[in-house]
Parts: structure tokens; sequence; C-alpha cells
């Protein structure tokens, strides 16, 4: 059985890539399946552990660190940590299906150094600093402070663009969702 290839989208937060992720998942013909990746934040909204991530403490993820599970990781806030175990990746892919990761810029870089031949890294960026202020606004789970934050760490996210193999803007979802579904079908047929 062939070995799935691997399919990262990173973007600042509030760029839009998860609901261009969710929405490529439903497209059976791509034989994609979702990499839950680790942190140690805590459950946001309806998320659920297992499916959206792996919740676990921060202490707990440090152990994981020390025992190499990971095939990246990264402190993305303080105390906020997010990686991708390795056994993660083997499990899907010795299914033949394609791994889909929704993650931060460096581990999307990370894997692609990881990976290179079998990963397609696709850039999610906004249209504008403004509109993705709008967007993480409209969200409604941050407090001012943490969207200050988050905006900072966006615009330093925004420089890693080159590093990726294509950008997505995502201006209209709609229009975001077909252009990644071309460069995914394409990528996953060489």
């Amino acid at each position: 059985m062939t070995q799935g290839k691997l399919i990262v989208f990173s973007a600042p937060s509030g760029s839009g890539k998860t609901s261009i992720v969710r929405y490529l998942l439903e497209k059976k013909e791509l034989q994609l399946a979702f990499s839950v990746s680790a942190t140690s934040r805590k459950l946001r909204g309806s998320e659920i552990h297992g499916e959206d991530y792996y919740f676990i403490s921060s202490k707990e993820f440090q152990k994981e660190i020390k025992k190499e599970a990971f095939a990246e990781w990264e402190e993305v806030y303080k105390d906020n940590y997010y990686g991708t175990y390795k056994k993660e990746i083997k499990r899907i892919r010795e299914k033949g299906k394609n791994v889909v990761f929704d993650i931060d810029v460096v581990g999307g870089v990370n894997l692609k150094k990881l990976y290179p031949k079998d990963t397609l890294a696709i850039f999610v960026k906004p249209p504008s600093v403004a509109e993705l202020e709008r967007r993480l606004r409209n969200r409604k789970t941050d407090s001012d402070e943490k969207i200050q934050v988050r905006l900072a760490k966006a615009k330093q996210e925004l420089a890693y663009e080159k590093y990726f193999d294509v950008v997505v803007v995502n201006e209209d979802l709609d229009k975001a969702r077909k252009e990644a579904y071309q460069f995914i079908k394409a990528f996953i047929e060489e």
C-alpha cells in the first residue's frame, strides 16, 4: 500500500485555515485524514479532546518533548505548546490516507523540512491585517489583550509565507476553498 502524502496548512490565527481544512476533509476523493495536534492550551467553545486537539498539561507536553514523541512542536504563546505526534502521522499514512495538518507557521516549515518530497505546504493569508483583526473580534473567543497578542504574532507569521509551496489568499472563503482543493488534487495525483 502506498503511504499517504502530507498536506500542511499554516496561517496566522483568524486567516480561515481551519474553515478551509474542514471543507477539504469532506471531499472523499482527496482521501484526507486530519492529524490531531497536541496542545497545552485550554479547550475553546465546542472543541473535543481527541478530535480537535489532544489537550494535555504543559508539564505533560514537556515530558513528551523529552521522549521525542513529536515530529514538530512549538511554544506558540507563553506556556501554550502545540505539536504533532510522530505516531499520529504514521498511523494515518499507513492507512494510505493523505495527512492534513492545521498548524502554526513554524511547525509547517519544520514538517516540510522533515518530509520535503511528501509534503505540500500551503500558507493561508488574510487579505489584510485589518480584516484579520475583524475576524478575530467576530469569533468572540478571546479578550482584547489576547487579540492584540495574536495580531502582533500574525505580523511576524506573515513573513513565513516565502517558505511555503503555495499561498492561498482568503478574501473570499469559497474561492479560497476551491483554490486549495486544486492545489491538493494536483499534488496527490503527481
